[in-house]
């Protein structure tokens, strides 16, 4: 039987949802406690837990955890951890160390109990200056911190609610224990996460092409959490990459799912947290692109690149698939990236999709030298999710390079108010 990859410290994975014959007790003694609202980005965080994304996290971060994963992206015991995962309350909020307070989202929904092992306050610059590289509050992840509670309290959770999620985006949303069923079921050891939090344009789909020939399958990853304004909502994501699966990939090969968490736009930092919880998830590898992560100009285009070098060996199981800038090349007559060139030679026919498949992911996992594409911007068609949601907004003709037909049908129902 095929393998998969361990969950992230050799653990068990741990999924902190209590077992459902549990929850109508549980909820009826957190009725009386105290009670503390979370976040959006804290009740992202609780989500990923409840599921057991975060494993092996029992909870909230303590002081020393949450300094040495801004530091040293180390937990207190050692285990690599890219960035802080913590809770925060108002200095005068009356929570004590040995209490038990029901955490709520922002409508009062109790959605799990945290049983309070220590109360702490934060350098809040620090944490922007280590995690986010700025201190920067136009950054929205460094205005998050900024805005949070000027203590933190931590201790292990009881999750009682994942919230809409599983009925929303019922099919969609799968825990770690369900991918690594599916992927198990289908006979996969070998499987390549790709995040997105928009529809798959053609850059989009060469990535997850590459990555089919590097692995068994490719699991499509959607962020379900918050998003930025302007972003395509989930369910018309959703059917644009479905139509795209059924119509342009090998049948068989393709998981699509989502997952609750709220980006942060941390760059690299974020990129190790994605390839993280992509372990837990049973993958074994992790699409990494341009600006994976990233927000305008805070990062270097390849700084998600880099940051997977600069780790120790023993941080984390799962790869990185680090593939250079994609594009649509004039001269290559097809998708090419920024370290690989397929410019027809002389009496040659430029090579189809598959060969171009195979020659970027040599490169991408370090089997072949890459050759720079010679052609400047000029001959180069730079594929942006921003720039296609311009033209769909400003009823623009999307060029057959940018996305394919089926997908330009539905997300242009979508910018006319008819989907």
């Amino acid at each position: 039987m095929p393998t998969l990859i361990p969950p992230h410290g050799n653990a068990a994975l741990k999924p902190l949802l209590l077992p459902e014959e549990e929850r109508d007790e549980a909820l009826r003694r957190a009725r009386t406690l105290k009670r503390l609202p979370l976040s959006s980005r804290e009740v992202s965080d609780l989500f990923m837990l409840a599921m057991g994304a975060y494993t092996p996290l029992a909870g909230f971060m303590g002081a020393a955890d949450w300094r040495g994963a801004c530091l040293e992206m180390r937990l207190e015991s050692g285990l690599f951890w890219p960035l802080p995962i913590t809770l925060s309350c108002d200095e005068n909020a009356a929570v004590a160390v040995g209490d038990e307070v029901a955490l709520t989202d922002e409508g009062g929904e109790i959605l799990g109990v945290l049983a309070v092992t220590e109360r702490y306050a934060i350098d809040k610059h620090l944490e922007c200056r280590e995690v986010y590289g700025t201190t920067d509050e136009a950054h929205p992840g460094v205005a998050k911190v900024m805005a949070q509670g000027a203590v933190n309290l931590a201790g292990p959770v009881s999750v009682l609610s994942e919230g809409h999620f599983p009925e929303t985006y019922r099919g969609l949303y799968l825990r770690p224990a369900e991918t690594r069923a599916l992927f198990a079921e289908k006979g996969w050891s070998t499987v390549a996460a790709f995040q997105t939090r928009n529809p798959m344009h053609r850059s989009h789909e060469f990535l997850a092409k590459v990555a089919l020939e590097v692995c068994d399958g490719v699991l499509i990853h959607q962020v379900l959490g918050a998003l930025k304004a302007g972003d395509i909502p989930a369910d018309v994501r959703v059917r644009a990459i479905d139509w795209l699966v059924a119509n342009h990939f090998a049948e068989g090969r393709v998981i699509q799912a989502g997952y609750p968490i709220e980006m942060r736009y941390a760059g690299p930092r974020e990129a190790l947290l994605h390839a993280l919880f992509r372990q837990n998830f049973g993958c074994s590898h992790l699409v990494i692109g341009r600006d994976h992560a990233g927000l305008g100009g805070y990062y270097g285009p390849y700084d998600a690149h880099r940051i997977f070098d600069e780790i120790g060996a023993d941080s984390l199981v799962i790869r990185p698939l680090k593939i250079d800038d994609t594009f649509h090349c004039f001269d290559c007559q097809g998708m090419a990236t920024g370290n690989v060139c397929f410019a027809a030679e002389e009496g040659r026919n430029p090579p189809g999709e598959e060969e171009r498949h195979r020659a970027v992911a040599a490169v991408a996992t370090g089997d072949a030298e890459g050759r720079p594409c010679r052609r400047g911007d000029d001959g180069k068609l730079r594929i942006s999710g921003t720039r296609l949601r311009e033209m769909f907004a400003g009823r623009e003709t999307i060029p057959p390079e940018y996305s394919r037909d089926g997908v330009v049908a539905i997300l242009q129902a979508h910018y006319d108010g008819s989907s």
